[in-house]
Parts: C-alpha cells; structure tokens; sequence
C-alpha cells in the first residue's frame, strides 16, 4: 500500500471511536455466524493454524480462537494490536502491512483470513501474493467482505458517524471479476465467492432477526446480493 493510504488508514482506524470493532462483541452471534461461514467453507478443525490479517482490536481473532483454532492477528496499525495484546496475551499479535512480504509469517499457516479487510487495502494483487506467502502447502485465503450489491452499505456509511467514502470506497473492487483477475495476477484461483446474510447487528444478534435473516437468504439470487461476500482463493 502507499504511505498516503497507510496513514489515512491508521487515521481512519484510531481519531475517533469505534464500538463496531469491540472486542467484546466477539460472543454474538452476528460475528459467530461469519466465522462459522469462514470456517466451514475452509474445512477448518480446532487446533489448525490461521492468520487473521487486518485483525484490528481482534473480535474475529478471538471468535476463531474460542472455537479451538491457533490463531495470530495482523493488522497495520500498532495501536489495535497492542491493545489485542493486552487483553489476549494469550494471543499472537504482529504489526505489519499485508502488501509487503511478511517473512516472519512464511509458510507457517495452513489458512489466512480477513474479515471485512480487503476493501481497505489499494494493490490487490501484491496483498494476494505476500499473504500466499504465509500458508503452508495445500492452504487456502478467504475473506468475508462486503458486497457491492447490497444497498445497506451505502445507507451505512452515509449515516454512520465517523465513516468516510475514502476510508469504505474499496466496497465497490469486492465484486467476483474484480478479486478473479487479481488473483490471476498472483497465480491463484477464486475458488468460491458466495454471498449471504441480510440484516445489521441489532437484528442478527436477535433471535426473530436471525429468523427474519434466513427467510431473505431463501430468495432466489440471495447468494448474489447478500449482504456479505465469502472469497475463497488458491
């Protein structure tokens, strides 16, 4: 990434508060239900090996760590991390920038994952290449991102305060022919690119709103316009 979007992201990500990215909302199950998306989709078992890159303060980090998994985070910015540290020593946190070779992590993962993180990042294709580098043979990438299609975002970023369309712009790069020719450009395959879910937090974390949620993924085409993508690289 360039300086100029690094710092704006590490701006974007520390000037102002951010409850979305609690890591006490680790628990609900909103974020439960995306990491169980993530995890079914790359066969993963407790005691696996997963990087989760852009982790931030680590609500999925630690979501993927209460299902058994040894998990590290990655994120850009020191602060995040060092608060992940602080309150999950337990948990490895590295300070580094995704799209610059990452030696310490090399082969060492058997899947790295992003949740909502690729949409923050300018150069797909050298993210793609450097995080590659971290699996081991036979690993997989995926990242759970947002999907173009689906209106809500937009509403969301207009009426959330403290969200810009500078720092959230990269939503509209998270269509299918976008990641597939910048995974070809890094030698890999998209592999799966579904899409699902429907409604935000204070809806999905109720149990009549997980229902209302299960009834819009029966539409016909959901898998195209759900709220959020699942990308599967190899």
């Amino acid at each position: 990434m360039s300086e100029d979007h690094n710092a704006y992201q590490r701006r974007y990500y520390t000037e102002r508060p951010l409850p979305r990215l609690s890591l006490d909302l680790a628990g609900t199950p909103y974020v439960k239900n995306q990491v169980d998306a993530v995890v079914t989709s790359l066969d993963l078992e407790p005691g696996a090996t997963v990087l989760d890159v852009g982790c931030g303060l680590g609500k999925y980090t630690v979501a993927l760590a209460d299902l058994g998994i040894n998990v590290e985070g990655l994120d850009l910015t020191p602060e995040l991390i060092e608060e992940l540290r602080e309150r999950r020593p337990d948990i490895p946190g590295h300070v580094g920038d995704a799209a610059t070779p990452l030696p310490q992590l090399a082969g060492r993962f058997d899947a790295t994952v992003g949740f909502f993180f690729l949409h923050h990042v300018d150069h797909l294709s050298g993210v793609f290449t450097n995080l590659h580098a971290t699996l081991r043979p036979g690993g997989r990438l995926a990242f759970l991102e947002p999907n173009p299609y689906f209106p809500g975002y937009y509403a969301q970023i207009a009426f959330t305060r403290g969200m810009t369309w500078r720092g959230e712009r990269g939503i509209l790069r998270m269509r299918p022919s976008t990641i597939r020719k910048a995974a070809d450009a890094s030698d890999l395959r998209l592999t799966g690119h579904g899409a699902f879910g429907a409604v935000p937090p204070v809806l999905a974390n109720r149990k009549w709103g997980r229902a209302m949620e299960r009834v819009a993924e029966k539409i016909p085409m959901w898998d195209r316009v759900g709220a959020f993508r699942l990308l599967i690289l190899e």
